[in-house]
């Protein structure tokens, strides 16, 4: 009696991966569209409502609200490169995604991180220099910096994420074609390549540590500033207002890089410990749910927003 042939366990460069979106669930994960879709829906309208606002108010065409729509509009395009595709493969099931598609979707979602990271650091000095030097702020601050600022933190994403799908793309053999993944994250491509792959491991966590870690040092030492300024005011009423332009910026921070860190930690230190289906979770709410959470945070605390947006809809309103 012959014995059966062995299947091949590699073979050529696929012209397409299969997403499977969260590991080991199956039909259940259909449930977790009713997580993942009101966040996409909250992103697209929190944040074009913000863009809309900030576009058609002259009176908004300043610094501080500038970076919000730049932050707004990065916010928008995050949630827009994944959750159509993660929604799909939720709803309707495994699909096939091809491989060029997959590669320039690793480079967006990464650049888009990021720019951010980036974006939220340069909030960060502008509060900053507007609770630690108020009367210099108008010179120091001004649109056409923070419009030279956006360009430089797109351009630093672009070069800095660009090795990323060419680390991949060398390759040309591979394990399988089935991604564990909603989406064509880096590391879990690579983890399907056959051959070296120390230096896309090792780039991954260069870059993650150089950006993320630089980006919250200069986010911690803007903050470090803004204390002393603040300390340093006479009245208890001049130290809770000075506080309170920051507290919004503060509360986006918290959104964005705790559930960035915590699944950052998992997937680097907790891989065995840590289930696949908990990791690919996390990776999918480190990247929705700040796009949710920012405009409803800066909507609600940034009175200049809150009370722009409350006039829009009285109006609207009076009108029916």
């Amino acid at each position: 009696m012959t014995e059966a042939p062995q299947p091949n366990s590699t073979f050529s460069r696929p012209t397409f991966f299969i997403m499977t979106g969260i590991p080991g669930l199956g039909g259940a994960q259909a449930w977790l569209t009713l997580v993942f879709g009101p966040m996409y829906l909250l992103s697209l309208l929190g944040n074009g409502a913000l863009l809309a606002v900030v576009q058609t108010d002259s009176t908004l065409h300043q610094p501080m609200f500038l970076l919000l729509a730049t932050l707004a509009a990065t916010d928008l395009s995050l949630a827009t490169s994944i959750a159509p595709g993660l929604l799909a493969v939720l709803w309707l099931g495994p699909r096939p995604v091809p491989y060029t598609a997959c590669l320039v979707q690793m480079f967006f979602v990464h650049a888009l991180t990021a720019v951010e990271s980036g974006v939220l650091l340069a909030m960060a000095c502008d509060r900053a220099v507007a609770v630690g030097r108020p009367l210099h702020y108008p010179i120091l601050v001004t649109k056409a910096r923070v419009g030279y600022a956006a360009l430089a933190l797109t351009l630093k994403a672009v070069v800095i994420v660009v090795p990323f799908p060419l680390l991949v793309a060398r390759f040309e053999h591979f394990q399988a074609q089935t991604i564990d993944h909603a989406y064509c994250a880096h590391m879990a491509v690579v983890e399907l390549v056959v051959g070296n792959t120390r230096a896309n491991n090792l780039y991954g966590l260069v870059l993650s540590l150089a950006v993320s870690g630089i980006d919250i040092l200069g986010i911690t030492g803007s903050y470090g500033l803004i204390a002393h300024a603040v300390l340093r005011l006479p009245t208890r009423e001049a130290r809770a207002k000075a506080f309170g332009t920051c507290s919004s910026h503060i509360c986006v921070i918290l959104a964005f890089y705790v559930p960035g860190l915590f699944s950052y930690l998992t997937h680097r230190f907790g891989r065995h410990t840590v289930p696949k289906p908990v990791h690919v979770l996390l990776s999918n709410t480190y990247l929705l749910l700040p796009p949710a959470l920012n405009p409803l945070i800066y909507g609600v605390r940034t009175k200049q927003m809150r009370d722009r947006l409350l006039e829009i809809f009285t109006f609207k309103k009076s009108q029916f």
